[in-house]
Protein backbone atom coordinates (compact mmCIF):
# COMPACT_ATOMS: atom_id res chain seq x y z
CA UNK A 1 0.00 0.00 0.00
CA UNK A 2 1.05 2.95 -0.69
CA UNK A 3 1.07 6.33 1.61
CA UNK A 4 -0.45 9.68 -0.50
CA UNK A 5 -0.03 13.08 0.67
CA UNK A 6 -2.36 15.92 -0.66
CA UNK A 7 -2.61 19.02 -0.56
CA UNK A 8 -6.45 21.15 -1.37
CA UNK A 9 -7.38 18.15 0.34
CA UNK A 10 -10.39 19.17 1.99
CA UNK A 11 -12.65 19.77 -1.39
CA UNK A 12 -13.25 18.90 -4.86
CA UNK A 13 -10.56 16.93 -6.55
CA UNK A 14 -8.05 16.66 -2.95
CA UNK A 15 -11.39 15.16 -1.15
CA UNK A 16 -12.18 12.69 -4.16
CA UNK A 17 -8.70 11.93 -4.34
CA UNK A 18 -8.23 10.63 -0.87
CA UNK A 19 -11.48 8.78 -1.06
CA UNK A 20 -11.03 6.65 -4.01
CA UNK A 21 -7.35 6.02 -2.29
CA UNK A 22 -9.19 5.58 0.98
CA UNK A 23 -11.13 2.65 -0.44
CA UNK A 24 -8.04 0.84 -1.87
CA UNK A 25 -6.86 0.98 2.00
CA UNK A 26 -3.79 3.71 1.85
CA UNK A 27 -2.46 5.58 3.87
CA UNK A 28 -3.40 9.36 3.74
CA UNK A 29 -1.69 12.44 5.20
CA UNK A 30 -4.30 15.71 3.88
CA UNK A 31 -3.34 19.19 3.95
CA UNK A 32 -6.06 22.28 3.42
CA UNK A 33 -6.61 25.48 5.29
CA UNK A 34 -9.92 24.94 6.31
CA UNK A 35 -8.88 22.06 8.81
CA UNK A 36 -11.97 21.60 10.19
CA UNK A 37 -13.26 20.36 6.79
CA UNK A 38 -10.36 17.83 6.96
CA UNK A 39 -11.22 16.47 10.47
CA UNK A 40 -14.93 15.81 8.96
CA UNK A 41 -13.21 14.20 6.14
CA UNK A 42 -11.12 11.63 7.87
CA UNK A 43 -14.21 10.03 9.64
CA UNK A 44 -15.19 9.27 6.23
CA UNK A 45 -12.27 7.90 5.10
CA UNK A 46 -11.60 5.62 7.91
CA UNK A 47 -14.81 3.98 6.73
CA UNK A 48 -14.69 3.91 3.17
CA UNK A 49 -11.39 2.20 4.18
CA UNK A 50 -8.48 3.92 4.44
CA UNK A 51 -5.63 2.22 6.62
CA UNK A 52 -4.61 5.48 8.50
CA UNK A 53 -5.87 8.79 7.57
CA UNK A 54 -3.84 12.22 9.79
CA UNK A 55 -5.17 15.66 8.99
CA UNK A 56 -2.21 18.94 9.64
CA UNK A 57 -3.44 22.63 8.22
CA UNK A 58 -1.51 23.76 5.21
CA UNK A 59 -1.17 27.10 3.59
CA UNK A 60 0.89 26.55 0.11
CA UNK A 61 1.33 30.39 -0.49
CA UNK A 62 3.62 29.90 3.00
CA UNK A 63 6.90 28.68 2.87
CA UNK A 64 6.34 28.30 7.16
CA UNK A 65 3.37 26.06 6.49
CA UNK A 66 4.46 24.05 3.43
CA UNK A 67 8.24 23.25 5.88
CA UNK A 68 5.74 22.43 8.96
CA UNK A 69 3.14 20.31 7.13
CA UNK A 70 6.02 18.35 4.75
CA UNK A 71 8.11 17.79 8.58
CA UNK A 72 5.05 16.54 9.81
CA UNK A 73 3.80 13.81 6.84
CA UNK A 74 7.20 12.78 7.29
CA UNK A 75 7.82 12.26 10.66
CA UNK A 76 3.72 10.44 10.66
CA UNK A 77 4.96 8.53 7.25
CA UNK A 78 8.52 8.31 7.22
CA UNK A 79 7.57 6.00 3.64
CA UNK A 80 5.34 8.41 2.79
CA UNK A 81 5.94 8.06 -1.19
CA UNK A 82 3.54 10.34 -3.47
CA UNK A 83 2.91 13.72 -3.41
CA UNK A 84 -0.54 15.53 -4.90
CA UNK A 85 0.03 18.98 -5.76
CA UNK A 86 -3.42 19.50 -6.18
CA UNK A 87 -3.74 22.92 -4.04
CA UNK A 88 -5.21 25.52 -6.95
CA UNK A 89 -7.92 28.24 -7.61
CA UNK A 90 -8.17 30.53 -10.30
CA UNK A 91 -10.06 34.26 -9.53
CA UNK A 92 -12.30 36.30 -11.97
CA UNK A 93 -12.34 36.49 -15.93
CA UNK A 94 -10.88 39.89 -16.47
CA UNK A 95 -8.94 40.58 -18.97
CA UNK A 96 -5.08 41.65 -19.20
CA UNK A 97 -6.18 45.14 -19.55
CA UNK A 98 -8.70 45.31 -16.14
CA UNK A 99 -7.37 42.84 -14.50
CA UNK A 100 -6.55 42.99 -10.65
CA UNK A 101 -2.94 42.65 -9.81
CA UNK A 102 -3.98 41.22 -6.38
CA UNK A 103 -5.79 38.52 -7.96
CA UNK A 104 -2.76 37.81 -10.24
CA UNK A 105 -0.50 37.21 -7.37
CA UNK A 106 -2.67 35.17 -5.37
CA UNK A 107 -3.08 32.40 -8.70
CA UNK A 108 0.50 32.09 -8.74
CA UNK A 109 1.47 32.65 -5.55
CA UNK A 110 -1.14 29.61 -5.18
CA UNK A 111 -0.69 27.51 -8.28
CA UNK A 112 3.08 28.12 -9.34
CA UNK A 113 4.96 29.25 -6.42
CA UNK A 114 2.77 26.73 -4.15
CA UNK A 115 3.96 24.13 -6.21
CA UNK A 116 7.47 24.71 -6.27
CA UNK A 117 7.57 25.17 -2.17
CA UNK A 118 5.99 21.74 -1.63
CA UNK A 119 8.22 19.76 -4.53
CA UNK A 120 10.93 21.65 -3.37
CA UNK A 121 10.88 20.05 0.67
CA UNK A 122 9.95 16.81 -0.84
CA UNK A 123 12.47 16.00 -3.09
CA UNK A 124 15.08 15.55 -0.72
CA UNK A 125 13.00 13.28 1.43
CA UNK A 126 11.92 11.03 -1.33
CA UNK A 127 15.54 10.67 -2.57
CA UNK A 128 16.64 9.96 1.15
CA UNK A 129 13.93 6.83 0.68
CA UNK A 130 15.11 5.66 -2.90
CA UNK A 131 11.14 6.12 -3.93
CA UNK A 132 8.54 8.59 -5.14
CA UNK A 133 5.97 10.06 -7.21
CA UNK A 134 5.39 13.27 -7.48
CA UNK A 135 1.34 14.16 -9.44
CA UNK A 136 0.55 17.81 -10.29
CA UNK A 137 -3.20 18.30 -11.28
CA UNK A 138 -2.65 20.42 -13.51
CA UNK A 139 -5.44 21.72 -16.61
CA UNK A 140 -6.06 21.90 -20.01
CA UNK A 141 -5.58 25.89 -19.52
CA UNK A 142 -2.02 24.32 -19.13
CA UNK A 143 -2.37 23.44 -23.04
CA UNK A 144 -4.64 26.01 -24.65
CA UNK A 145 -5.52 29.49 -23.81
CA UNK A 146 -8.78 31.43 -23.82
CA UNK A 147 -10.13 35.23 -23.01
CA UNK A 148 -10.36 35.79 -19.66
CA UNK A 149 -8.36 33.46 -18.90
CA UNK A 150 -4.25 34.86 -19.23
CA UNK A 151 -3.10 34.97 -15.56
CA UNK A 152 -4.71 31.15 -14.41
CA UNK A 153 -4.03 29.75 -18.10
CA UNK A 154 -0.07 31.33 -17.77
CA UNK A 155 -0.16 29.84 -14.18
CA UNK A 156 -0.79 26.11 -15.68
CA UNK A 157 1.39 26.62 -18.64
CA UNK A 158 3.85 27.40 -15.64
CA UNK A 159 3.01 24.01 -14.27
CA UNK A 160 3.38 22.18 -17.22
CA UNK A 161 7.17 23.83 -17.46
CA UNK A 162 8.11 22.60 -14.02
CA UNK A 163 6.76 19.57 -14.85
CA UNK A 164 9.23 19.09 -17.59
CA UNK A 165 12.18 20.28 -16.03
CA UNK A 166 11.80 17.90 -13.21
CA UNK A 167 11.12 14.68 -15.39
CA UNK A 168 14.72 15.83 -16.52
CA UNK A 169 16.10 17.24 -13.21
CA UNK A 170 15.25 13.61 -11.53
CA UNK A 171 15.99 11.19 -14.07
CA UNK A 172 18.26 8.23 -12.21
CA UNK A 173 17.26 9.26 -9.22
CA UNK A 174 13.86 6.78 -9.17
CA UNK A 175 11.36 8.93 -8.60
CA UNK A 176 8.31 9.84 -11.05
CA UNK A 177 6.84 12.29 -11.69
CA UNK A 178 3.58 13.11 -13.71
CA UNK A 179 0.85 15.71 -14.50
CA UNK A 180 -2.83 15.00 -14.49
CA UNK A 181 -4.59 18.07 -16.41
CA UNK A 182 -8.51 17.73 -17.01
CA UNK A 183 -10.84 20.03 -18.66
CA UNK A 184 -13.97 21.64 -17.16
CA UNK A 185 -14.62 19.77 -13.51
CA UNK A 186 -17.82 20.60 -11.66
CA UNK A 187 -16.37 21.52 -7.77
CA UNK A 188 -16.07 24.44 -6.13
CA UNK A 189 -13.54 26.20 -8.91
CA UNK A 190 -15.84 27.77 -10.26
CA UNK A 191 -17.86 29.32 -7.29
CA UNK A 192 -14.25 29.83 -6.10
CA UNK A 193 -13.02 31.85 -9.27
CA UNK A 194 -17.01 34.36 -9.48
CA UNK A 195 -15.96 34.97 -5.49
CA UNK A 196 -18.76 33.12 -4.22
CA UNK A 197 -21.52 34.00 -6.80
CA UNK A 198 -23.21 30.39 -7.21
CA UNK A 199 -25.70 31.68 -9.98
CA UNK A 200 -22.85 32.81 -12.15
CA UNK A 201 -20.75 29.74 -11.15
CA UNK A 202 -24.04 27.41 -12.02
CA UNK A 203 -24.12 28.82 -15.59
CA UNK A 204 -20.17 27.41 -16.40
CA UNK A 205 -21.55 24.17 -16.45
CA UNK A 206 -25.06 24.91 -18.36
CA UNK A 207 -26.60 22.33 -20.98
CA UNK A 208 -23.44 20.32 -20.69
CA UNK A 209 -21.99 17.34 -18.39
CA UNK A 210 -19.09 18.29 -17.14
CA UNK A 211 -16.05 16.07 -15.02
CA UNK A 212 -17.14 14.89 -11.53
CA UNK A 213 -14.10 15.19 -9.35
CA UNK A 214 -14.27 11.72 -9.06
CA UNK A 215 -13.16 11.29 -12.74
CA UNK A 216 -10.01 12.79 -12.10
CA UNK A 217 -9.35 11.22 -8.89
CA UNK A 218 -9.49 7.85 -10.73
CA UNK A 219 -7.38 8.70 -12.79
CA UNK A 220 -5.20 9.60 -10.55
CA UNK A 221 -5.44 6.27 -8.89
CA UNK A 222 -4.50 4.79 -12.28
CA UNK A 223 -1.46 6.70 -12.92
CA UNK A 224 -0.04 6.13 -9.13
CA UNK A 225 -0.89 2.27 -9.17
CA UNK A 226 1.92 1.84 -12.19
CA UNK A 227 4.63 -0.50 -12.18
CA UNK A 228 7.55 1.32 -10.53
CA UNK A 229 9.02 0.98 -14.34
CA UNK A 230 6.18 2.90 -15.27
CA UNK A 231 5.79 6.66 -15.85
CA UNK A 232 2.56 8.37 -16.94
CA UNK A 233 3.87 11.68 -18.00
CA UNK A 234 0.64 13.42 -18.67
CA UNK A 235 -2.70 12.66 -18.88
CA UNK A 236 -5.54 15.17 -20.63
CA UNK A 237 -8.78 14.00 -19.53
CA UNK A 238 -11.79 16.09 -20.69
CA UNK A 239 -15.70 15.97 -21.09
CA UNK A 240 -17.03 14.37 -24.19
CA UNK A 241 -19.32 18.07 -24.40
CA UNK A 242 -15.95 19.72 -24.38
CA UNK A 243 -13.52 19.89 -27.54
CA UNK A 244 -11.32 22.30 -26.28
CA UNK A 245 -10.59 25.08 -23.80
CA UNK A 246 -13.47 26.87 -25.54
CA UNK A 247 -14.98 24.96 -27.50
CA UNK A 248 -18.35 23.01 -25.87
CA UNK A 249 -21.51 21.43 -27.10
CA UNK A 250 -24.30 22.81 -25.00
CA UNK A 251 -27.31 21.15 -25.38
CA UNK A 252 -30.80 22.98 -25.76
Amino acid sequence: MSVLAITGASSGIGQAIAEVHARKGHELFLGARRVERLEALKEKLLALGAKSVHVHELDVRSNESVIAWTEAAFRTYPTLDILINNAGLVLGTDTIETGSVEDWATVFDTNVMGVLRLTRQFIPRFKANARGHIVMIGSISGHQVYEGGGPYCASKFSVKALTATLKLELNGSGLRVSSIDPGMVETEFSDVRFKGDLERAKLVYKQITPLQAVDVAETVEFVTSRPQHVNIDDIIIMPTDQASVSKLNRRS
